[in-house]
């Protein structure tokens, strides 16, 4: 069992939940970030801490979201340490089907 990143994600990137994760799991993206399911040890302190609910437990509604995760997981580089939120975030909280809409593939910055 682990915990992925969701669409709800895409464009709002707050990064709170990276601070608080013991294992180091969560990938950056241009626009959202993922977990590394492989990694995630199931302990659940990063849920509470996203703003835009964008954190899950695995289930099986969810497993699209469980391969997106360890698909870019492995393309993206780690992040470790909470960043400033895109100014525009809270105008993209709790929209639908941001995936189709919004999503890039292309890696963000990262911890350096």
């Amino acid at each position: 069992m682990t915990f992925v990143v969701t669409d709800a994600c895409i464009k709002c990137k707050y990064t709170d939940c990276v601070e608080v994760c013991p294992v180091d799991c969560f990938y950056e993206g241009e626009n959202m970030l993922v977990i590394n399911p492989d990694e995630c040890i199931d302990c659940g302190v990063c849920e509470p801490e996203c703003p835009a609910e964008a954190i899950r437990p695995e289930s099986d509604e969810l497993l699209k979201w469980v391969e997106v995760n360890r698909e870019y997981a492995a393309k993206w580089p780690n992040i470790t340490v909470k960043k400033t939120s895109p100014a525009d975030a809270d105008s993209y909280k709790g929209i639908e089907g941001k995936f189709d809409k919004f999503f890039s593939a292309n890696p963000g910055e990262g911890t350096k």
